[in-house]
């Protein structure tokens, strides 16, 4: 028997207040997908950072194939053979692909770089992976799918035998998550030891030969795959089962038309989309990547300035010449990149809670603190965000937590028309099944809500209707009684039944 890839012996990581990692032991096979799953904030991520050398432990080693290892930083992992693909993708935007994969090691011909046998390197890398991009493009014009294959050839050019994949297919389309997958099982066959951070169940299941399963730091379990099922993975993840719940607002009334739309259009991506939403019901948004779901929603609220077509405001025009106008109006925006257009992740929960509602929190243009802090305790308490306080900075919380503070500044500003756009990706089973509860619960007591998903599951569970986009155009409308999966894919694909 060969020796195991990696073993982390009674690891533990403190930081400022926290204590990350808990006497954590766990072993990796060689050759294996192993995957490590755990709520936002378990700690999977933290240990896969320890072993490539981004943190170092305070207790506890680290063994690769059988030696003892120091991993003072990621060159040390580096020359140990590890490589770690981030969640967040950190490149020079201005430089290109080979500059970008040849930066840590320029080739150079006396005291020049040799741009040629950069080149020639850059070009070996990526044939390693099997990723045809063009060594002389600048990384800002390549999509996401493809910085994470450059992420990933950096990886394995650099000899690296142990990857750690750091929820690589949070920000990938399923195409490009189908293209990393199929690149994991040629890693595997070639020997080289992958360990998985993922929440995503699916991947687990289908990319995985065993799980180990983290909760406040600690170690919980680790199984192989084929002995386990979902309900029992996320049982162990979260400490208590999750049975799935089937939303009141489906069989509620409906209320009053909050909302109509007839031939929005935009050269930016959509043409005579048309629909109605009423309070109570929740109309779901199918489509493929670039679709155009995003794209309407943005239009809503006064986003697109080039978007014409009718809206109607519980009976009345609207015209949604920008933000300001959608949110006087009753609308509130729950952006698919919530860090980047949701948040400043630089203030305090509190004030981003209150970011919409500012006018009524300030006399002669001072903001009134005290009521401030109330609002935010009060949708810190309905909402049940788990932060350390209303003062923390936002940057610091959970991807959940910081996802429930959007939806809690919509609530505070008293949106009644709400149109979620990805409301639960990057989050845990945790955090997605109490946002699950919170959609249907604003639904039940009167709201619109328009929720846009890639998650067609997510969809299916909690939709009244559904409607579906392909190619800037609805192609079809489904009741929740007729729609399914193959329904669906049926129209987003655009093949006959």
């Amino acid at each position: 028997m060969s020796n195991p890839a990696v073993v982390f012996e009674h690891v533990t990581k403190r930081f400022p207040g926290v204590l990350a990692l808990d006497d954590v032991t766990v072993e990796i096979a060689a050759g294996t997908c192993h995957a490590l799953c755990g709520e936002n904030g378990a700690g999977k991520s933290t240990l896969g950072k320890i072993l490539a050398g981004i943190y170092t432990l305070d207790g506890g080693r680290v063994v690769i194939s059988g030696q003892p290892v120091h991993l003072t930083g990621p060159q040390a992992a580096l020359a140990a053979g590890i490589g770690m693909v981030h969640q967040e993708l950190a490149f020079c935007e201005n430089m290109t692909v080979a500059e970008n994969l040849c930066l840590g090691s320029l080739p150079a011909t006396a005291l020049f770089v040799s741009r040629q046998k950069m080149q020639r390197r850059a070009e070996r890398m990526l044939a390693a992976i099997d990723a045809p991009l063009d060594v002389h493009r600048p990384v800002g014009e390549l999509t996401i799918g493809q910085r994470q294959m450059l992420q990933i050839a950096a990886a394995v050019g650099s000899g690296a035998r142990i990857i750690i994949f750091d929820e690589p297919t949070s920000s990938l389309s399923q195409h490009e998550a189908e293209k990393l997958y199929e690149l994991i099982a040629r890693l595997r066959a070639q020997g080289v030891t992958s360990i998985y951070v993922s929440h995503r169940m699916e991947e687990i299941f289908r990319l995985c030969d065993a799980v180990t399963v983290l909760r406040d730091g600690r170690h919980v379990a680790t199984r192989p795959v084929s002995a386990i099922d979902q309900a029992a993975l996320v049982e162990m993840m979260i400490g208590r089962r999750l049975d799935e719940y089937f939303p009141k607002h489906v069989h509620a009334e409906r209320g009053d038309e909050l909302l109509r739309v007839e031939r929005l259009t935009s050269p930016r991506g959509f043409r005579d989309v048309s629909f109605t939403v009423r309070a109570g019901e929740v109309l779901g948004f199918a489509g493929l990547v670039g679709a155009g779901r995003s794209e309407v929603a943005q239009a809503l609220f006064g986003l697109d300035p080039d978007a014409t077509g009718d809206v109607w405001i519980r009976g009345k025009p609207a015209r949604m010449r920008d933000a300001g106008d959608a949110m006087r109006f009753g609308l509130g925006l729950v952006h698919e990149d919530r860090k980047r257009q949701g948040l400043v992740l630089s203030m305090a929960c509190s004030s981003n809670t209150t970011l919409a509602i500012l006018g009524r929190l300030s006399k002669l243009g001072f903001v009134k603190h005290a009521a401030e802090r109330a609002v935010a305790a009060d949708f810190f308490d309905r909402l049940r965000v788990r932060a350390p306080g209303l003062d923390a900075m936002t940057a610091g919380l959970s991807g959940g937590n910081q996802q429930k503070i959007v939806l809690a500044k919509w609530l505070a500003a008293g949106s009644r028309i709400l149109i979620l756009d990805e409301p639960t990706r990057g989050v845990d089973v945790g955090a997605k099944a109490e946002i699950h509860a919170l959609i249907d619960d604003l639904a039940a007591k009167g709201n619109a809500i328009i929720l846009i998903s890639s998650e067609l599951p997510e969809i299916l569970n909690l939709s009244t209707r559904v409607i579906v986009l392909r190619e800037g155009r609805i192609v079809g409308e489904l009741p929740r009684e007729a729609a399914s999966q193959a329904a669906l894919m049926r129209l987003m694909a655009g093949v006959a039944a």
